[in-house]
């Protein structure tokens, strides 16, 4: 790619900080190194026409974890460890909604659910060790989280009561995706979009870039990219997709909330008269790790049956979309935000809670560089 004279000295040149991907991380990223560095010029670059990856494609859960994945996530983890989780996530959600206001991005707390199959024992475990989580999320919340309901929503093939989660709630993706790019350009970020990174190389002042349009030079590298973390060889990360629909508008619509089904890998919610579901993730775990944004007939047929058999048995309707996102997971849920090198960064492997999650760790990254030093 050939550039000109002014679009090398407009967008190329003394660049302090470039961030690669501009989703939730690298967004917050960029919000605050502007903040701790005023004259700072900051360079983002996003592989998608849209900020590729889940930053668009999530299912907009504002949550922090459904009762059986706590209790999951403490057998694999530590109590300290589950309980940072915890915090981590309800203080990521906090700055969201403080950055942007509930308004704008459409935050709605109407609940958390979560479904149990009658196939399994998991609701028997749920129930006795219910009062146990309370107990340990009590010093957080205050309050009771999670209470067992009557199923009033007319679901079928489910147990006859739900989990509920009075703090849980949902938002609007695309609308706060708009606002985070509309505020992070208004501090005079420049994003490029079509631009992947291919590779980087160090010296002791700066790193070299190589895209698939140009070259250059940054004093410091900051990776963003999250599910795209292991083709800049960060491999504790592994791409996770997860494949999502949306139905068509529903007349007398009565699912309000963020619904989750068999431990999570199910999920749905309403949004604009609509039903959207998704996961199907466990299903076929290799296929599913990847960063193609594919959909796979035995999955998307599975959210199918599970919408007409259990979701909306009695409700005529028509699939209008279906896309997929790629995930960060790894062998833990705690996000990898360190110093890779002497001039290179990461904020990756959110697991999935990259929406309550991905504002934090954008400022966590941010705030690892060192003070600002070009005159």
């Amino acid at each position: 790619m050939n550039l000109s004279y002014w679009e090398i000295k407009s967008w190329l040149t003394n660049i302090d900080y470039t961030i690669v991907g501009s989703g939730i991380v690298g967004l917050n990223c960029a919000l605050q190194l502007k903040t701790r560095f005023p004259k700072a010029k900051i360079l983002i670059l996003e592989k998608g026409t849209l900020p590729q990856g889940a930053s668009t494609k999530n299912a907009g859960f504002a949550c922090f974890g459904s009762l059986s994945e706590i209790i999951s996530d403490l057998n694999t983890h530590t109590n300290e460890e589950v309980l940072d989780l915890v915090k981590q996530r309800l203080k990521g959600l906090e700055l969201l909604r403080n950055t942007l206001g509930d308004k704008t991005i459409d935050y709605q707390q109407l609940g958390g659910y979560e479904l149990f199959s009658e196939e399994n024992n998991l609701f028997e475990n749920c129930i006795a060790k219910k009062d146990q989580i309370n107990s340990f999320l009590q010093p957080i919340f205050n309050a009771e989280v999670f209470s067992f309901k009557d199923n009033t929503f007319g679901f079928q093939k489910i147990k006859n009561q739900y989990c509920f989660n009075q703090f849980e709630g949902q938002i609007d993706t695309g609308k706060m995706m708009e606002a985070l790019l509309q505020k992070t350009r208004l501090k005079g970020v420049k994003i490029l979009n079509n631009v992947s990174v291919d590779n980087f190389q160090e010296d002791s002042n700066s790193v070299k870039v190589k895209t698939n349009r140009f070259e250059f030079s940054t004093s410091k590298l900051l990776i963003a990219t999250n599910g795209f973390a292991s083709t800049l060889n960060i491999p504790q990360v592994k791409p996770a997709r997860a494949q999502v629909l949306i139905t068509k508008p529903i007349k007398n619509l009565h699912i309000k909330g963020a619904f989750h089904l068999n431990e999570g890998y199910y999920y749905f919610r309403n949004i604009d008269n609509r039903i959207l579901f998704g996961g199907g993730r466990n299903l076929d775990f290799k296929t599913e790790e990847t960063t193609a944004f594919n959909q796979t007939e035995l999955i998307q047929n599975k959210l199918e049956v599970i919408l007409k058999t259990t979701i909306l048995p009695n409700t005529p309707f028509e699939v209008d979309y279906r896309w997929s996102g790629i995930m960060g997971v790894g062998n833990k849920k705690k996000p990898i935000v360190k110093q890779l090198s002497n001039h290179v960064y990461c904020g990756v492997r959110l697991g999935g809670m990259g929406v309550a999650i991905g504002s934090l760790i954008g400022q966590e990254l941010a705030d690892l560089i060192p003070a600002y030093t070009r005159s």
